[in-house]
């Protein structure tokens, strides 16, 4: 009996896609060792306006990522290339979801990741022993435990390195060789201790420029990567409708079954926009906080309004449950955002509610809650 999972890789997602594309995809040029070509990955990740056909049926090919179409493109060219590819932008803007995408589509493994942090080390990135082989019988390939790296080396397969600047310049700097001679060197096996990558491995790094000084990439390190910069949405619209699609999906693994309200998305997306752009659609300038104001967050904070109307309330979204979960999002990091979205209220949303009324009066009554 399979056991259900809080969060699906996306090639298990998107199995039945993936499966059309692969039938789809013969005939099509592609990089050696890669499940799909290039056309077929950007198909996966950008969606099909007609269904793939697969044996007698027809899968539908959604989009996933609602961003930039040529970004995408020059990523998959990237990752068919010696040079390896860096994500880099503000938080929440999707450089993981998109990491991951790739990977599932290229490689058939979104899986082979390393979660970059201040304790990362160089074991947790190419390999480690199993010391009790190790003592028995001294270094060999059964003792050596292998980590993302070696086993996108040998598979060939891409390896994630999520949040890189956030490890050690050390750690981060033992990736220049491998990425350089595409060769890992393991000493202790002696002339058998040369791990030459096979086609398909690469690297696909992700950096938030909110961690810029950090723990700074190295010149060096930089060379050996394609730098692509995955900025915030810049469309209120698109936002609102990334908010519903990634809501959506995370009410049904949930199972919940109450209908997304489109005018508290609205409510949301405009907000998290405007407050990100600092200006808002009229023209007028406003305090930006010093919290992440991105679409993440914003999926955040609407799932949480709507978990409470499912377990809660009457099944209605309620405008002052969303705002108590937007000063939850802002507060965290500092008490001095909260004048400034208080100020937003006083001006950008009184003025809304007197002009729209609905779902933006609502929204202005509840401003008693910025607390």
């Amino acid at each position: 009996m399979e056991h259900s999972v809080l969060r699906p890789q996306a090639e298990r997602r998107y199995q039945a896609e993936l499966a059309a594309l692969r039938v789809w995809d013969q005939g099509n040029r592609k990089p050696q060792n890669w499940q799909l070509s290039p056309k077929a990955v950007r198909l996966f990740i950008l969606g099909s306006r007609e269904p793939v056909r697969c044996g007698g049926e027809t899968v539908a090919i959604q989009k996933k990522y609602l961003g930039n179409d040529a970004l995408v493109e020059r990523c998959i060219i990237t990752l068919a290339g010696n040079r390896g590819l860096m994500l880099v932008g503000e938080p929440g803007t999707a450089k993981t979801m998109l990491s991951e995408l790739l990977s599932a589509a290229i490689s058939g493994c979104s899986t082979n990741t390393v979660q970059g942090t201040a304790g990362t080390t160089e074991d947790m990135i190419k390999y480690s022993w199993n010391y009790a082989l190790l003592l028995a019988n001294g270094p060999s390939r059964q003792a050596l435990v292998p980590a993302p790296l070696y086993v996108g080396m040998e598979k060939g397969i891409l390896t994630r390195f999520e949040e890189i600047t956030r490890t050690p310049a050390e750690v981060q700097d033992s990736l220049i060789s491998v990425l350089s001679d595409k060769v890992l060197n393991i000493p202790e096996l002696g002339d058998e201790g040369l791990l030459f990558a096979r086609p398909g491995f690469n690297v696909i790094g992700t950096a938030n420029t909110r961690d810029k000084g950090v723990n700074e990439m190295s010149s060096a390190l930089k060379r050996r990567f394609n730098f692509e910069t995955v900025l915030p949405v810049g469309d209120v619209a698109l936002e609102k409708q990334i908010i519903l699609n990634e809501v959506g999906a995370l009410a049904a693994a949930a199972g919940i079954t109450q209908p997304l309200d489109e005018e508290a998305a609205e409510l949301l997306a405009t907000t998290y926009h405007e407050l990100r752009e600092g200006v808002t659609a009229e023209g007028q300038r406003i305090e930006k906080p010093s919290a992440v104001m991105s679409t993440a967050e914003a999926v955040s904070v609407y799932y949480q309004t709507l978990m409470t109307a499912w377990y809660y309330g009457d099944g209605r979204m309620d405008e002052g449950c969303l705002v108590d979960n937007l000063v939850g999002a802002v507060a965290k990091e500092s008490r001095e955002d909260m004048e400034k979205i208080s100020g937003y209220f006083a001006t950008v949303v009184r003025d809304k509610a007197r002009r729209e009324g609905g779902a933006w009066k609502r929204y202005y009554e509840a401003r008693g809650r910025l607390k």
